[in-house]
């Protein structure tokens, strides 16, 4: 992170996977909404665990990013071997991607090795770690926390707490899809508020009235001229914030309703032909018992008109 890449990558990231949480727990709901259970992940028919490896590849690159690539000697560490100040963004970031790497590798080792009734509660329980271990570090980051920046990941962590929050709940009540929805849409809102913070931080035209881009300990810091300038541009963040915020829910409630409709109509339709089924399995064996009753009637009134 620190650069216009390095939030909207990790950004697209977060947004990719709500959005694909948000899609499968909907369809899971509606098409079964009495017996609607949760998943802490969603495999897929071709490669059961595409999501979990597309988060260790992602985790992966992102850690390369921040330790080895990304640093002008391709590695983060001074001559001496010591941290250098302007590289400790560097390993929070990268502590970050790794503790999902954790989740996403046991996730696949509980699912293949442990298949058990427990096996739903700790996955979700690496997830809430990676989340808490997230937002630790983002609240403690080495990184400017009173400037613009600041209030940028200050907002930030009250997305990352709800994620927290709700996959906590989520252990408890599996069968919650409220819970479930409310996850989904908050790892989808922290995709786009990173993606907003790349864009808005890095971006020279953006800058608020009164702030400029100032070049501190290795990467570029937002700066304001003034107080008044610098209260002024954390008002706008808020602003902001909480414009995006109404436009993820629009959006949400918009999608449940369109995916609710399709999905509970096709439910509908295999419930009415499941009956169908039923009735006319039920009318067969009907008429299969009267034609049964007719030929054995016939075989007994048989001898008496012989007999007349």
């Amino acid at each position: 992170m620190g650069t216009l890449v390095g939030h909207v990558a990790p950004g697209f990231g977060f947004f990719a996977l709500g959005l694909w949480h948000l899609l499968n727990h909907i369809r899971l709901h509606a098409l079964n909404p009495k017996y609607y259970t949760s998943m802490p992940w969603f495999p897929t028919s071709k490669l059961r665990y595409l999501e979990l490896f597309l988060i260790m590849v992602g985790c992966s690159m992102s850690i390369s990013m921040e330790l080895f690539i990304g640093p002008s000697r391709h590695q983060p560490f001074d001559p001496d071997g010591t941290i250098p100040s302007y590289h400790l963004h560097n390993f929070e970031h990268s502590t970050i991607s790794l503790t999902f790497f954790v989740y996403a590798c046991f996730a696949i080792i509980l699912d293949k090795f442990s298949p058990s009734k427990s096996q739903y509660g700790l996955t979700q329980l690496l997830g809430a770690a990676a989340f808490g271990q997230q937002l630790l570090l983002f609240h403690l980051h080495s990184a400017d926390h009173k400037g613009v920046e600041g209030q940028y990941h200050l907002l930030l962590q009250v997305v990352i707490f709800l994620s927290l929050l709700t996959t906590l709940m989520g252990i408890g009540y599996p069968k919650s899809f409220l819970i479930s929805f409310v996850r989904s849409i908050s790892i989808l809102f922290q995709g786009v508020w990173l993606m907003v913070m790349g864009f808005m931080l890095w971006t020279a035209e953006f800058m608020p009235k009164g702030c400029f881009m100032n070049l501190e300990e290795g990467h570029k810091v937002v700066r304001c001229g003034s107080h008044e300038a610098l209260e002024r541009a954390r008002s706008l963040v808020n602003i902001e914030f909480s414009w995006y915020f109404v436009l993820v829910i629009i959006c949400s409630m918009c999608l449940y309703l369109c995916l609710n409709k399709i999905y509970g109509e096709r439910a509908e339709y295999q419930t009415l032909s499941k009956y169908e089924e039923q009735d006319e399995v039920e009318d067969v064996e009907a008429q299969k018992e009267s034609k049964h009753f007719v030929d054995h009637m016939g075989k007994a009134f048989a001898p008496m008109d012989i007999e007349r």
